[in-house]
């Protein structure tokens, strides 16, 4: 008999492991951002990181069509902008990479049923990819600050408006969803260093106390 687990995985489009871990994830960062989802100002940018970057779905699709249009975008948009689509296509890369690795050493190598904060912490040393993990958090980072430019700039907005009928009669609709809901998001905040710089504090932190081997390293002040 199928569980409401079961269904929701099915709904996902990933496989069990990579959901359970999306999952986690995803309620992890919805606490140490409680403040930030539950903010006027940046409850909407929160929002999109947790359910359009870190939610627990398959992006694969999306993330397809993106580094397939890439290069025919570069006449279309300014060099800032395709600088700022290529920084997050890089991005969107390593965390996969980084995601996959974590998932097989809770799941496979350790042989976990139910992650907790010390497992995921145990899976994360173990991994031994510390350097790939403070690269993560420049590139998020970087990215925001990149976005917070771009993003501002008419030539951009108007190009995306004027892609949403074609993008959708193309078959790229789910893409560019993701790109409104991202520039929406950003253009809310009116400024996104405050918020960025909230993420980049929390994550090297939580990294630190991970690697020190604190039992609870997702409890911060």
């Amino acid at each position: 008999m199928s569980t409401e687990l079961d269904d929701a995985i099915a709904q996902s489009g990933l496989t069990r492991h990579r959901y359970l871990l999306a999952r986690w994830q995803a309620e992890r960062l919805s606490q140490t951002y409680a403040d930030l989802l539950a903010s006027v100002r940046y409850g909407k940018a929160a929002e999109f990181f947790l359910t359009d970057l870190y939610g627990p779905r398959d992006f694969s699709r999306r993330d397809q069509d993106g580094e397939r249009i890439v290069a025919k975008m570069r006449a279309l948009l300014p060099a800032r902008a395709m600088a700022a689509i290529e920084r997050a296509l890089h991005l969107n890369r390593l965390s996969h990479q980084l995601d996959a690795r974590l998932a097989a050493m809770l799941f496979d190598e350790m042989a976990v049923e139910h992650i907790t904060a010390q497992h995921y912490a145990e899976a994360y040393r173990r991994c031994g990819n510390e350097a790939e993990r403070r690269e993560q958090i420049e590139l998020v980072d970087e990215l925001g600050r990149e976005l917070d430019v771009v993003v501002k700039k008419p030539l951009v907005q108007m190009a995306l408006k004027l892609a949403h009928r074609p993008a959708h009669m193309a078959g790229l609709g789910e893409l560019q969803d993701f790109l409104e809901r991202g520039v929406a998001a950003f253009l809310h905040m009116k400024g996104a260093e405050d918020f960025l710089a909230t993420i980049r504090e929390r994550e090297t932190i939580i990294l630190e106390r991970i690697v020190a081997g604190v039992a609870d390293p997702f409890t911060i002040a």
